[in-house]
């Protein structure tokens, strides 16, 4: 999945919960660009008394996926728009033109950004560094990364710079 992830042809993912009547309650698609390295957890390779020994497969963790990587097809019961589901799709495919490992970082901001709330600041999201590090591990410049995704961010048009720190959403979550 790794290896997909990287050469931009991981798949699109739909996620189904449904009731003990089997009513569908939820469905949601998550666009194959919300998946990055922090999304994937490897699993321990199989044992080699498996029919598949040694293969790997690996977790995906919905909790690191931002909620903007979730569009609702059907949401609590309730059909949503073709066209409305298209227009969110259409609307993060640009996300694809961000490298891979730049890529995660950037949805990474964007989901430590949510967690705030609609309108938050620079010293907010700095409160996240320890958690962003922890998720890249490798980069020890962390502040400076996180501006340079809120400005990522920004370009996209997903925020707004109030000036002085402060940031909002223009885009619903």
């Amino acid at each position: 999945m790794l290896h997909a992830v990287q050469n931009n042809m991981a798949p699109n993912l739909l996620v189904l919960n449904y009731s003990a009547e089997w009513t569908i309650k939820w469905l949601f698609l998550i666009p194959s660009v919300f998946f990055t390295e922090s999304v994937l957890e490897r699993r321990l390779p199989l044992s080699p008394s498996a029919r598949r020994a040694g293969w790997e497969g690996c977790n995906i963790l919905l909790s690191n996926v931002p909620n903007e990587g979730k569009i609702p097809v059907i949401n609590d019961t309730q059909i949503t728009s073709a066209s409305l589901v298209r227009h969110k799709f259409k609307r993060y495919q640009e996300l694809q033109d961000i490298e891979w490992h730049v890529r995660g970082w950037t949805l990474d901001v964007l989901r430590a950004a949510r967690a705030i709330g609609h309108s938050f600041t620079l010293k907010q999201i700095y409160a996240q560094e320890s958690e962003l590090l922890r998720l890249h591990p490798k980069n020890q410049n962390v502040r400076a990364k996180i501006r340079q995704q809120l400005q990522v961010l920004r370009d996209l048009n997903y925020l707004e710079f109030l000036g002085n720190g402060s940031y909002r959403f223009k885009i619903p979550q």
